[in-house]
């Protein structure tokens, strides 16, 4: 892991700039956070007990995506079929709770947008994972990290809609990075895209709700390449 993380370190900030040059967006967060105030000493507590709802996430997910791909596998038909039967479950999900569809980026600008009932933030937590469990298990393409952004953003804002009296950006920072420290195993990428995507720039409560995501997550990767490392 350490001896890609300098070539990584300059390949990330090589794409990063030329992307900045070609799209025009700045440099600013991509998700409007809630602004947060200097943490506290009990902030650091509750980043690592936010982070181990994160992480029950993060196990619930994998599960999901084994699960999936388990029984997609179980069907003894061409790779289209199983694409059709994915984009008929996919569509239909997207179909009765919109906020799953695509793959979260500006979806999340609309969660942080407006307040939803706990009700629907459980079924959007839900039928997000399926969406993205049934993508990536189905033959379609995807990828995990903005989309487990999401799920853990839902998280925090079911959390904080259940339990209010917290901060929300601290809630919501701590389950989206213990869940994608869980499900990929990537800590400190984890925290450099949150800190910069989010623009919640206090280091050390990301910092704690990641590793306790990435020492909690399952003995086997749920990521193929992983798992071959690892063997």
């Amino acid at each position: 892991y350490y001896q890609a993380l300098i070539p990584a370190f300059v390949a990330s900030c090589s794409s990063y700039v030329i992307f900045i040059l070609i799209t025009h967006i700045g440099i600013g967060p991509t998700w409007i956070f809630p602004v947060y105030a200097a943490p506290e000493l009990n902030d650091f507590f509750y980043a690592m007990l936010y982070a181990l709802a994160g992480t029950a996430a993060g196990w619930l997910f994998i599960f999901t995506v084994r699960q999936c791909r388990s029984l997609f596998k179980k069907l003894r038909v061409p790779i289209y079929v199983k694409m059709t039967i994915g984009g008929l479950l996919i569509g239909t999900i997207a179909f009765y709770v919109p906020l799953t569809r695509y793959f979260s980026h500006d979806e999340l600008n609309l969660l942080l947008a407006e307040e939803y009932t706990l009700g629907f933030l459980a079924l959007l937590f839900v039928a997000k994972i399926l969406a993205i469990a049934f993508t990536v298990t189905s033959g379609w393409r995807g990828g995990f990290i903005i989309p487990l952004f999401f799920v853990g953003a839902t998280l925090g804002m079911l959390l904080h809609t259940a339990f209010p009296g917290q901060h929300l950006a601290l809630i919501m920072v701590s389950c989206m990075a213990a869940i994608n420290a869980c499900v990929t195993r990537t800590p400190i990428s984890t925290i450099i895209l949150l800190s910069t995507l989010t623009g919640f720039h206090h280091f050390i409560p990301i910092l704690f709700a990641s590793l306790t995501g990435f020492f909690l997550a399952p003995k086997t990767p749920l990521i193929n390449a992983q798992l071959a490392v690892e063997e």
